[in-house]
Formats: C-alpha cells, sequence, structure tokens
C-alpha cells in the first residue's frame, strides 16, 4: 500500500476548492483514458464542502458526467430522502445540478427499502453491486475506484468504522452492517478496510482543530483497529487532505508550509 502524503491548506475553504479542483482533474484524467471514471463520496462536513466548491466550479463542466459511477464509503442506515442520509446531502450539494446518470449513482440502501429493517441484508446487497460492477482488471469483488474519500472523525474513525468495534476488524466482506455505531445514528452501512483498499488512490479529508488529535494519531503509527484511519490506504496513492488547524498537532516537518 501507499505511504501517506500531505497537503496542508490555510483553512477550511481553501481546502474544499483546492480538494474539487484536484477531484475534478482525476476524473477528466480517467475519463479520457479509459472513457469512465468512478468516485467513492465521502459524507460529512468536509464532504458536502468539497461537493459544494465543485458545484460551484465553472470547471465541473469538464467532466463527463453520464459516464461517472458514484459509490458511497458508509451511509446513515434511515428511510429514503432523509435529511441525515449521506446521498440526501449528496444530492442537494451537487448530483440534483449536474447531469449525472442516474443508473451510475450507487446508493447504498435505506431502511425502508426492500430489505426492510436487515441491515446485514443491505450490506450484502451493496456487496454485490461492487461485485457486478467489478472487472476481471479489477484487485477483487469491488471495482478499482479512481478516488475514495473519506473523512476523518474526531475518534480516527472512517466510513463508519469505528475504533475497535466488529466492523474495523472485517477482512472478508467488502461491506457490513454497522450497529451500535457510537455517532448516531446507531445503524449504519460501510465498506470495509479491505474495500477501501482497493482504490487507486485514497483521499482523507479533515479540517478544524477538533480534527487535529486524529489527524496525529493515525499519522503517528498507530494500528488500524485502535485508529481505524491509520488502515485507510490507496494501491497507488494514498492523500491527506488537511487545512492548517486539523495538521497543528503533527511534526512541522512532516508537511511543508500551508499551502493554497
Amino acid at each position: 500500500m501507499s505511504t501517506p502524503q500531505l497537503v496542508v491548506h490555510r483553512d477550511k475553504e481553501l481546502m474544499a476548492q483546492a480538494a474539487a479542483a484536484r477531484l475534478i482533474t482525476k476524473i477528466v484524467d480517467a475519463q479520457a483514458a479509459r472513457g469512465s471514471a468512478s468516485v467513492v463520496l465521502t459524507g460529512g462536513r468536509n464532504g458536502n464542502a468539497l461537493l459544494a466548491a465543485l458545484g460551484a466550479s465553472p470547471a465541473r463542466d469538464a467532466i463527463d458526467w453520464p459516464h461517472l459511477d458514484l459509490w458511497w464509503g458508509d451511509e446513515r442506515f434511515l428511510p429514503q430522502g432523509d435529511p441525515e442520509r449521506n446521498v440526501t446531502q449528496a444530492r442537494e450539494a451537487l448530483l440534483d445540478s449536474v447531469p449525472v446518470d442516474p443508473k451510475r449513482v450507487h446508493a447504498m440502501p435505506a431502511s425502508d427499502g426492500v430489505y426492510g429493517n436487515d441491515v446485514e441484508a443491505a450490506g450484502a446487497a451493496y456487496a454485490a453491486e461492487l461485485a457486478a460492477a467489478a472487472g476481471p482488471e479489477d484487485h477483487g469483488p469491488v471495482p478499482s475506484f479512481d478516488v475514495l474519500m473519506l473523512g476523518v472523525g474526531p475518534d480516527t474513525h472512517v466510513a463508519s468504522l469505528f475504533p475497535e468495534m466488529p466492523a474495523v476488524r472485517e477482512t472478508e466482506r467488502m461491506v457490513v452492517g454497522v450497529h451500535g455505531a457510537p455517532k448516531p445514528p446507531p445503524t449504519r452501512i460501510s465498506l470495509t478496510l479491505p474495500a477501501i483498499r482497493s482504490a487507486r488512490e485514497v483521499w482523507l479529508l479533515a479540517a478544524g482543530a477538533d480534527k487535529a488529535k486524529a489527524v496525529a494519531i493515525a499519522l503517528s503509527g498507530a494500528g488500524e483497529i485502535q485508529a481505524p484511519a491509520a488502515g485507510a490506504r490507496g494501491r497507488s496513492r494514498t492523500l491527506w487532505l488537511l487545512d492548517a488547524a486539523a495538521a497543528s498537532q503533527l511534526p512541522r516537518d512532516l508537511y511543508p508550509p500551508a499551502s493554497p
């Protein structure tokens, strides 16, 4: 797996804008090479800020939206359209304003869908959808995502993989149901670390002083069971996109001065 690289921006607004520009470039390059691209979205304040910045960028029109597959790293197991669902927030921030192909927007199942409140069945169905999209050139039963984005929680969680909980210990399944999450709602669906590590590039997003301790722990050599963010690595690249506040507890020799 790749060694983490750090990019530190002056503030969260610049971080969102720069990350959006970086994502546009990555998608356009992948589409030029293969005709399509695949991205795993993340929710939370940083993921949604990135999507909003992408939507506000004139360069968004460089993306061939109908040939972009969008997946999610995790989802709150709530009814369709619930404002707390990551897909609902992503639609509001960006997706409803761009010409995506609805068949290529791969939302995780909702709690009022065909699987009812069976989160394990819902997770298995999403795993099957991933497997169906994977090709012979991919590394296992998930596509080789061009970019997989993850927000980093103050407790070092990524997706819905929380420290010391069963989901972060999973080594076989690509998707799991999560019960008893310490952050509401308690029931969720999440990609596992093996699925995350199938991505070509993994980008971890953290902004704000409340993320500084988690960033420092995850980049200090901590184990992935205690600090799930430490186990999130891409096959070709692992990129930590931070603002200065989130990087404030890191040794300065780990990263250059704040960049635009």
